[in-house]
């Protein structure tokens, strides 16, 4: 968190360490800033989904599906388990959570 503009001697911010994490939040941003992704981690982030279920909940056809899922998959942001024939995908990141949170505060929540 930046310090407040009160604080006459404000900490001195390690500026390597804000590079990397300013790399980490845009290559978070960038996977989310896809329409198909975000729904898909919009359905996710309400709890575990098996694959045939996010097609008709998201309404994304099988070959796109599977491909941003794909993306989803190599970034870490969700996690795979099989029950028998079905695949199950999770959400695994608790920086995407979060910002599924604040999304979801801002953009869908009833006012």
């Amino acid at each position: 968190m930046l310090a407040e503009t009160t604080n006459p001697n404000p900490p001195t911010l390690d500026l390597d360490q804000l590079r990397r994490s300013a790399d980490a939040a845009c290559r978070l941003m960038k996977v989310m800033s896809n329409p198909d992704r975000l729904l898909l981690l919009c359905q996710l982030s309400q709890g575990e989904k098996r694959v045939g279920e996010l097609e008709e909940l998201v309404g994304i056809a099988q070959p796109t599906l599977s491909q941003q899922l794909g993306v989803l998959r190599e970034e870490g942001l969700v996690t795979t388990r099989r029950e028998g024939k079905s695949i199950y995908y999770g959400i695994d990141s608790p920086q995407a959570m979060a910002v599924m949170g604040v999304l979801y505060s801002q953009f869908c929540q009833a006012a």
